[in-house]
């Protein structure tokens, strides 16, 4: 019987390569979970969700309510390595409207820090599709370099050019006896789904019905975030929930 690993991931798996391909652009995942465009000098993340504990605690649902400032944080260390010139969240970055008009003056003033001196797009979602004008940045529905779309949901059209967010990709895999399930950005070589970057963000089987349509089979890729890399696997490899 396979053992649940979730802390388990093979590092001295062979890597053929480190940069993946969406029409032709070469791009760098970053085990931290956002997605290095070198050639446009461009950071793409998607599904911040930020304030969600907050959101949840309005319902009467605890959680630390830290989540934030962890994101943030997190998202702060690869900006200061990285250093991008431009920035683009794709949606849900905050997991209610209404709560980017309510975020801690200290939290207010980190965001704002690390949109300085870069341009920054904030890519409305289905959880934030109206943000207002105090978190800085640029508000809009979908941005286009080289071809490529960045948008938030993925959109109905068959090998469609774009990089999405949205469904929070999770791939499953064994090795060694163990059961690994990890967050991952999954493409075909036309679309490409980021992993939720929010820390309390949840994920969804990459073989789930919700993909299907969204990428030519034989040609899946789920790149799995370790603790230091990522690790393309094949998608005749990886297994359902």
């Amino acid at each position: 019987m396979l053992r649940a690993r979730p802390d388990l991931m093979p590092e001295t798996a062979p890597t053929l390569r480190s940069h993946l391909f969406v029409s032709g652009h070469v791009l760098t995942p970053l085990a931290a979970g956002a997605l290095y465009w070198e050639a446009e000098d461009t950071l793409l993340v998607a599904d911040l969700h930020l304030e969600k504990g907050a959101a949840f605690a309005a319902l009467g649902m605890l959680l630390p309510p830290y989540d934030t400032r962890s994101t943030l944080c997190r998202l702060g260390k690869i900006l200061d390595k990285i250093n991008p010139a431009r920035v683009v969240a794709l949606g849900d970055s905050f997991h209610r409207s209404e709560c980017a008009e309510n975020l801690l003056a200290d939290d207010l003033a980190l965001l704002t820090g690390l949109q300085r001196g870069r341009d920054w797009y904030w890519i409305c979602g289905n959880h934030d599709p109206h943000l207002p004008a105090s978190i800085g940045g640029t508000v809009c529905a979908t941005l286009t370099l080289c071809g490529v779309t960045l948008r938030h949901e993925p959109s109905e059209t068959p090998s469609a050019k774009e990089i999405v967010g949205h469904l929070h990709p999770v791939a499953r895999i064994a090795r060694r006896g163990a059961v690994i399930r990890r967050r991952c950005f999954a493409t075909d070589g036309n679309r490409l789904v980021m992993p939720a970057f929010g820390a309390y963000a949840g994920g969804l089987n990459v073989l789930d019905q919700a993909f299907r349509p969204l990428f030519a089979r034989p040609r899946l890729e789920a790149w799995m975030m370790g603790r230091h890399r990522v690790y393309p696997v094949l998608g005749s490899l990886l297994l359902p929930d």
